[in-house]
């Protein structure tokens, strides 16, 4: 009888890392793709819209200067982000087998 809830609490332990996982990578794919979208339009200049720039610097660029290493732009085309969410993706993947084979 002791081995029935420990078993259930280790399911709801995977399924819950698994979840924050989840969230964790689509919101930073999301930030990326923000930070891309906001570097190649120019907007009037706002204090608000200076701080989500600023925001969105801090916590997207120290990632993607990882790639940026080893990918060289080509021209005036960057491909470290593209680089950067496939990587997030393989990571969920790879997080979710793990996981999985915790079950």
């Amino acid at each position: 009888m002791g081995v029935m809830p420990q078993a259930v609490l280790l399911a709801d332990t995977i399924s819950t890392v698994e979840s924050f996982v989840d969230a964790f990578i689509y919101v930073y794919i999301l930030l990326i793709l923000v930070f891309i979208i906001m570097s190649w339009i120019r907007m009037p200049y706002s204090v608000w819209m200076n701080r989500i720039q600023r925001f969105l610097h801090d916590v997207c660029d120290p990632y993607l200067r990882v790639f940026r290493r080893f990918v060289p732009p080509l021209g005036p085309l960057d491909l470290s982000p593209m680089i950067a969410v496939i990587v997030l993706v393989v990571l969920r993947q790879v997080v979710h087998t793990v996981l999985n084979q915790l079950h």
